[in-house]
């Protein structure tokens, strides 16, 4: 039995050894890796990041709208009151089809915001920018937390703010 048991040892002991030198060898080519590879790949993620963390509103306005296909009277604006006050969407309302616009539903918004705003359906960014440009308005965005089924047919959103 002592005769087996030495065969063994040395198989063992081989074996420790290979797994040790494989183990130094694999944390030398990953120093390697990092060193040769970090840097690029470092100013690379910095920078995808920089270009994700810009806010939205930069990459809308950097292309410039279409020119408006409809007409303000065939276009169709909801007038949402997002302030809280009494008779505020009724009044601007008022002001919206003063220009020529046709109206949608007036009533109140889901939550309140505190600046005025216009949103618009995809393919309508030209008329909210005429819209803002009519009311002054200069917060004119796509469509965020609505869906357009929500619009019961209008192509603009006007949320008025506190």
């Amino acid at each position: 039995m002592e005769h087996a048991h030495d065969l063994i040892r040395p198989w063992r002991r081989a074996t420790i050894a290979v797994s040790a030198i494989a183990a130094v060898e694999l944390v030398v080519v990953s120093a390697l890796v990092i060193a040769l590879l970090g840097n690029p790949l470092s100013s690379h993620l910095r920078a995808s990041a920089a270009a994700a963390s810009t806010t939205p509103h930069r990459i809308t306005t950097a292309a410039p709208p279409k020119k408006a296909t409809l007409a303000r009277g065939e276009t169709s604006v909801m007038v949402l009151n997002g302030g809280g006050r009494a008779g505020v969407a009724h009044a601007a309302a008022d002001r919206v089809s003063a220009h020529g616009y046709l109206l949608g539903q007036i009533g109140n918004a889901a939550g309140s915001t505190p600046r005025t705003l216009i949103m618009y359906r995809p393919g309508y960014a030209a008329e909210g920018q005429r819209l803002g440009r009519d009311l002054h308005v200069r917060l004119v965005r796509p469509l965020d937390g609505m869906r357009p089924s929500q619009l019961t047919g209008s192509h603009l959103v006007l949320i008025l703010g506190r």
